[in-house]
């Protein structure tokens, strides 16, 4: 039968398969994707109406960002909007559309099939990357042309069958593929080792395996997808397009201009500096936002992903046909009265409305301020004026760097119950490109300090600077590069600072500053009392360190922010207060006076009590405690009852010892006694002393059982009194 020139082979057929395509195929997926989108490209280019711009995008700082796209609409029209196809999912969990004064008909994208589904759909299924015997067990029936190393065969597929053949010089059986065929010769074996090629004579088949090859490219190549809503009203009107989709996280970057440091016990006094931010934003869309309204929000909402763009199906069990057997007599068993079962499903809606945003002016009204205080230093003409070196050298000044700084192109607004920061002029970035935009520039309460903190495990403190949030705005975690007037002095990082808020900045080592640290603690009893019965003592622990701060620095004295580890379940004694404390440490200010030591000792102390046994603490030791006024009279009189009581049954186990070893003696004379009287019979004369004296011991073994009796029992109740003596004792 002839082959069309058009047929690809079956061979090659199963190498694209399994991720070898050929170039050819490589090209027409993305070519034919393109080709079903140009209309849509070209309907939109050719009426200005169906696209409708980005207008306005607030950027969050959990990964996500809110476009708004909006523009005038006259009639019935469809609006074409392109998105990468993994951002489908967001546009479906978010979009709303508004058309003001018209309606929304529909909005409608290209469904996407499980790439598996969609394979399994066509003659020839090629979801599973099957091998060449699997692919020729699903072709059973289908004519085909094999071409071996013996010649080219006609036939129709029987099937599949595996062999075991001897290979090699050891002859050990391994399973060679066959597939076996009807010819008009009659029926044939072939191997699959000799097969070269294999092409299918059934065009519509072979139709079949180039769509599902196609498929496979398609899916490849398929990056983009087209959202078309269609809206339809009576004239020109505006309609608004919003949704939220996967954003970079906007950063920010901050830079802290300190005025110049004065010199002697000033230096330890409050000043002013400058603080600039900037905020990072990247346009990592396939498209340029032109004159946008940016908004950056410092709030973190809830975001989360979910797979709502690929069909979702529901597994459905196979129901065998229900057959009707033949009739058999049966005997029936007595059961309940049926009962119905009815059941009821209600479903709920909840309308979402948007709420009215009051924007708040705080955060202009502050840089509106800055940027006046700026003007005015401008305007002052002495302030302003370089110094000669700086006239000599060209440098930057520190005026410099806090009066020419960017301007703030944004102002503070509080919308609902998150801050942010919305850009005054439209913001133009291209596609794939980033940007730093000034946000913030603002003089702000500091003051220099250095920080020592000994768990940093270094000699020296920090040089730093304490800042105040003293605006309406909020400081977005970031880092900082810190300028000592002109000069960079190093880095800093910051967390969020809210308004009003103070936070320490540490950007170098200050090495004018060393440190000397003693450690010293002391465990003592401070009481000792008796609670049901048993000693209560109280302890208190103490933990101290000293630090010595040495400043060379002979011109600049110096505030040292000390942090010092909390210890959990301890007091501070000594300071009395903290200037500051966290959940971790305590804070203390620590003057150091140019070219001099300054100390600080801090002491924390721990009260605990334990409890042992009365028996545990010896009554001269009580005494002695006593004397020192850690055990009350009370006590030592209490115990001192105690131990006559136990004095009293000790007397009498004593007695019980006695009276125990008594008889054990006599049990041993009685052994020997025995004896004897069995040696010389009962005709001796000393036969009758040794009965006499056998019948005394026995008299007297009575009256020691009997005293041993007594004596316990008295044992018995003066421990029970005792031990309820001990159980309701409780002195102070």
């Amino acid at each position: 039968m002839p082959v069309s020139r058009s047929s690809v082979t079956l061979m090659h057929a199963i190498l694209a398969a399994a991720g070898l395509a050929l170039s050819a195929l490589a090209f027409i997926a993305p070519s034919t994707a393109l080709a079903q989108d140009a209309p849509l490209a070209a309907k939109a280019a050719g009426d200005a109406n169906q696209t409708l711009p980005i207008k306005r995008i607030v950027l969050y700082r959990s990964g996500v960002g809110a476009f708004e796209r909006r523009g005038m609409i006259d009639g019935r029209a469809e609006i074409p909007l392109r998105f990468n196809t993994d951002q489908v999912n967001d546009i479906l969990k978010s979009m709303f559309v508004l058309d003001k004064g018209g309606t929304v008909e529909s909005i409608r994208y290209g469904s996407k099939d499980p790439l598996s589904k969609r394979l399994a759909s066509f003659g020839i299924d090629i979801s599973g990357k099957p091998t060449i015997a699997q692919l020729l067990e699903q072709l059973r029936g289908a004519d085909v042309r094999i071409t071996t190393q013996e010649g080219v065969v006609f036939g129709t597929i029987l099937g599949i069958e595996s062999r075991p053949e001897a290979q090699g010089q050891a002859q050990q059986p391994i399973a060679v593929t066959y597939v076996n065929i009807a010819g008009a010769t009659g029926l044939r074996s072939i191997s699959l080792r000799t097969v070269t090629n294999i092409q299918l004579e059934d065009e519509k088949l072979q139709g079949e395996l180039n769509k599902a090859l196609a498929a496979l490219g398609e899916h490849r190549a398929d990056r983009t997808k087209t959202v078309d809503v269609t809206v339809n009203g009576n004239g020109g009107r505006e309609v608004i397009v919003g949704y939220i989709h996967e954003m970079p996280v906007w950063k920010t970057s901050y830079r802290l201009i300190l005025p110049d440091s004065p010199k002697g016990d000033a230096a330890m006094k409050a000043g002013e500096s400058t603080m600039q931010g900037w905020a990072i934003v990247e346009n990592t869309t396939d498209e340029d936002w032109n004159s946008v309204n940016l908004s950056l929000v410092s709030g973190r909402p809830v975001s989360f992903q979910m797979d709502l763009y690929e069909p979702l199906y529901v597994f459905r069990p196979m129901i065998p046909v229900p057959t009707v057997p033949g009739v058999m007599p049966r005997a029936y068993e007595g059961g309940l009265s049926p009962f119905q079962d009815n059941n009821t499903i209600g479903r709920a809606g909840e309308l979402m409305e948007k709420s009215a945003m009051d924007r708040d002016d705080a955060g202009r009204h502050t840089a509106n301020q800055a940027l006046k205080k700026a003007e005015g230093r401008m305007r002052g003409g002495g302030a302003m004026r370089p110094s000669a070196s700086a006239e000599v050298s060209g440098a930057v000044s520190s005026e410099d760097m806090a009066s020419y700084s960017a301007r703030s192109q944004a102002q503070a607004v509080e919308t609902g119950e998150v801050f942010q920061y919305e850009l005054q002029s439209p913001v133009t970035l291209e596609r794939q490109k980033s940007a730093m935009l000034p946000i913030l520039s603002t003089p702000i309460p500091s003051r220099r300090v250095s920080i020592y903190n000994r768990n940093d495990g270094a000699k020296n403190p920090m040089r730093g600077v304490e800042i105040t949030n003293a605006t309406q705005l909020q400081f977005i975690p970031g880092p900082i590069s810190v300028y000592d007037g002109a000069a960079y002095a190093g880095d800093a990082q910051i967390g969020h600072v809210g308004a009003g808020e103070k936070r320490l900045l540490a950007y170098s080592v200050d090495l004018e500053i060393d440190t000397l640290t003693e450690d010293s603690g002391n465990t003592e009893i401070r009481k000792i009392r008796i609670i049901d019965g048993t000693f209560e003592q109280t302890i208190k622990n103490v933990n101290s360190t000293k630090y010595t701060f040495n400043n060379k620095d002979k011109a600049r004295a110096r505030t040292v922010i000390l942090e010092h580890t909390k210890l959990s379940g301890w007091d501070l004694v000594d300071p009395k207060k903290a200037a500051e404390t966290t959940d971790s440490i305590y804070r203390f200010e620590v003057p150091v006076p140019a070219g001099k030591p300054a100390e600080i000792k801090v002491t924390q102390e721990q009260i605990s009590s334990q409890r042992v046994g009365i028996n545990d603490f010896k009554l001269n030791w009580l005494i002695e405690q006593s004397k020192n006024g850690k055990v009350s009279q009370a006590v030592v009189d209490a115990i001192r009852d105690v131990g006559k009581r136990q004095s009293a049954i000790n007397d009498i186990n004593a007695r019980v010892q006695r009276l125990e070893a008594e008889r054990s003696e006599i049990d041993k004379d009685q052994s020997r006694i025995r004896e004897n009287m069995r040696t010389v019979g009962q005709q001796a004369a000393v036969y009758a002393k040794y009965l006499q004296k056998f019948t005394e011991q026995e008299t007297r073994i009575e009256q020691i059982d009997s005293d041993s009796k007594a004596a316990r029992a008295e044992v018995a109740k003066l421990q029970a009194d005792l031990n309820e003596f001990v159980r309701k004792l409780n002195v102070e």
